[in-house]
């Protein structure tokens, strides 16, 4: 009869299902229609229920008077229909592992109880079987407080009866596994905490990064439009008495440019916008024009990868609008080789602090695996180099 007890209470253990409850709590809601743990995760809960097949010799064997008997029976059903729908109920968003318990599950917790506690005068200490069972639906699918609580119970009510009741030594393996599958539920649910907050943290971290993405394509694009805008817009002012006609061309620009400022900023919001660098040769050119700045290029877009061209337009687009702002400059030499870009202006040269621009090209060159110089150049002037 010991080692039944023994074999029962080390089955009992190994089926509380701590692998179900976390597959079901790692998310942050209820389990998608489609995973496999919500169509057939259940079936953990029943398979392990197969355990209390000793509780139920006892209750064959037992001595007791049949009403108690027959409670006994009864109270067994009903632990094993409460478990099993509780199981189910907390895969399918119940609560527990970090996330709001459902009044239901308490209600569910303290009936269990209520069962194990009706078992016992049918079964003694065979009862001690439930205890794996309670200690796991606290632990997966009630609060971390409630793990510790009943863990702490299953323990000291074991001890006790190991070492108050006559033949209570034959226990002692029981004690031990529970006390083994309160650390083993320890453990793993303080691990599925940690992963579901790594994953928390890790949502919130490619968030931020989109937005300051967006953030920053935004500011390279409506920066360099608006600044060319109003270039433009300073020229018309002094040509439409004197040349209207170029006066018109210049509008017919800044209409161009205000339009294609507004589909890059819907493109980028849908994160659909690319420019490629030949496009963006063009633009510079036409936008330094029109300030009195020569664009001279050496060397052709197709010494890029198209990756690589992809950043380097993005980092043309803000040297040309930062050439225009600041550097007060009449010539801008682009130079493209395999892997490099440079941009080199003959203005007043880099500025004390970096600004807002220069962090972006940085960060761009950084997520594109390139490496960033920026400063005066060997004449004078600033210089912006990206290499691969």
């Amino acid at each position: 009869m010991t080692d039944q007890r023994d074999d029962a209470a080390a089955l009992a253990a190994a089926g509380a299902p701590p692998a179900a409850w976390a597959a079901s709590g790692s998310g942050a809601g209820s389990a998608h229609p489609a995973d496999p743990w919500a169509r057939f995760g259940w079936l953990m809960a029943v398979v392990w229920l197969i355990f209390l097949i000793y509780p139920v010799l006892s209750l064959l064997r037992s001595e007791a008077p049949i009403a108690w008997v027959v409670v006994g029976w009864t109270a067994l059903v009903a632990f094993i229909v409460l478990y099993v729908v509780g199981f189910m109920y907390g895969m399918r968003g119940g609560g527990g592992l970090g996330r709001p318990v459902a009044p239901r599950q308490w209600v569910t917790f303290g009936l269990l109880i209520v069962c194990a506690l009706m078992s016992i005068p049918a079964e003694g200490g065979s009862a001690l079987s439930f205890l794996p069972f309670i200690m796991s639906f606290a632990s997966y699918g009630l609060t971390r407080v409630w793990h510790w609580i009943t863990f702490a119970a299953s323990v000291t009510i074991t001890a006790l009866c190991v070492f108050l009741l006559p033949g209570g030594l034959d226990f002692l393996t029981v004690l031990a596994i529970i006390v083994l599958l309160g650390v083993v539920n320890t453990v793993s649910t303080w691990l599925i905490l940690r992963s579901n907050e790594a994953e928390r943290l890790g949502l919130e971290l490619a968030t931020s990064e989109g937005r300051e993405a967006v953030a920053r394509d935004v500011h390279d694009l409506i920066g360099h439009s608006l600044t060319v805008v109003g270039l433009k817009a300073q020229l018309v002012r002094r040509l439409i008495d004197t040349d209207p006609e170029r006066a018109k061309a210049e509008l017919a620009d800044i209409e161009a440019l205000t339009a294609e400022a507004i589909a890059g900023v819907r493109a980028t919001v849908s994160g659909a916008r690319a420019t490629t660098l030949t496009e963006q040769l063009a633009s510079s050119r036409d936008a330094l024009r029109s300030a009195d700045v020569v664009l001279a290029v050496d060397g052709t877009p197709g010494a890029l990868s198209a990756a690589q061209a992809l950043t380097a337009a993005w980092i043309l687009r803000e040297a040309t609008t930062n050439t225009l702002r600041h550097a007060g400059a009449t010539r801008v030499d682009v130079q493209i080789a395999p892997g490099r870009l440079r941009i080199v202006d003959d203005g007043a040269g880099p500025g004390a602090r970096e600004g807002n621009g220069v962090r972006g090209m940085r960060e761009r060159a950084a997520a594109a695996g390139a490496s960033f110089a920026f400063g005066a150049g060997e004449s004078g002037g600033t210089s912006v180099e990206v290499t691969w």
